[in-house]
């Protein structure tokens, strides 16, 4: 997915946002962001917004000398998440259908992201995504490739809302590699992150060496490309991933919640609409 014009105000929150969580006073902010004016000559209409948003963090990492801006926040997302786990998994267990339950679920940590907005609730998010109809619903093609597959390639996206990977993982009962950021940006899910959400107990954690919001193939490391040419099924969780992959040539299963207007065009559905698209093979 390319970058659009719209997407420039989101960049400026989203500086301020990281600014705040680095505790910068008001005129440090606008030194950022007089910064980020300075750098949108640089920013291509032609490259996807998670390769932007990795220029806005590192300014910002830069100006503030914090590395991880969002760490408290992360750790305070993981903790909510890990308080509902318990209560979770029961529902799963008493549902009809545990793997579309679980699915949900997945989808509806995804709210977890202060990239988009600073605020969510994540209880009140799974009541309404419990109930809430799918815009795109491939959900007879996750089952069929599910079915065939020794193994799955999960790609994560932020922290918190990996403890609601690790319910599906449990669902998928297939051998799982999750794939992680390779540092700190925005609230994404780190390495240290992945363990902290228990999902060690799951599965393969390994970094996909990317550095952006989202993975950029053309920034990852070799033994992600390598894992993600030979998957058997992949599943990407979030917006920056489906933002840096949407025009991958591999089959892909895209799980979302569509949190912003633009992406929402791009995908042909309403911002707030939930999403499991499969991505087919180009020919």
């Amino acid at each position: 997915m390319k970058t659009y014009l719209d997407c420039i105000p989101c960049f400026m929150a989203q500086a301020i946002r990281a600014g705040r969580m680095a505790d910068m006073e008001e005129t440090g902010i606008k030194g950022l962001l007089d910064a980020m004016g300075g750098m949108l000559k640089d920013i291509s209409l032609e490259s996807t917004p998670p390769e932007t948003g990795l220029l806005i963090y590192r300014k910002v990492t830069a100006i503030t000398g914090v590395s991880d801006p969002f760490k408290k926040a992360k750790e305070a997302g993981i903790a909510e998440a890990l308080s509902l786990y318990p209560q979770l998994i029961r529902v799963v267990r008493s549902s009809g259908n545990p793997l579309l339950t679980a699915i949900r679920l997945a989808v509806a940590g995804n709210i977890i992201d202060l990239g988009v907005d600073g605020e969510y609730d994540i209880k009140g998010e799974i009541n309404r995504i419990m109930d809430q109809d799918f815009a795109i619903f491939d959900y007879d093609g996750f089952r069929e490739y599910l079915n065939r597959a020794g193994s799955v390639l999960y790609i994560g996206d932020n922290a918190g809302e990996s403890v609601f990977d690790k319910i599906l993982i449990g669902e998928l009962g297939k051998k799982v590699t999750y794939v992680v950021r390779d540092a700190p940006v925005v609230n994404d899910v780190t390495f240290g992150d992945a363990v902290a959400s228990g999902l060690e107990e799951v599965a393969e954690i390994i970094s996909s060496g990317c550095p952006a919001p989202g993975t950029i193939p053309e920034l990852c490391n070799d033994d992600f490309l390598e894992r993600y040419r030979k998957a058997d099924m992949i599943i990407s969780k979030g917006q920056g991933n489906y933002e840096g992959l949407s025009d991958s040539g591999r089959p892909v299963f895209f799980m979302l919640k569509a949190k912003c207007s633009v992406l929402a065009r791009d995908l042909g559905v309403r911002k707030n609409d939930i999403v499991l698209k499969m991505h087919q093979i180009k020919t």
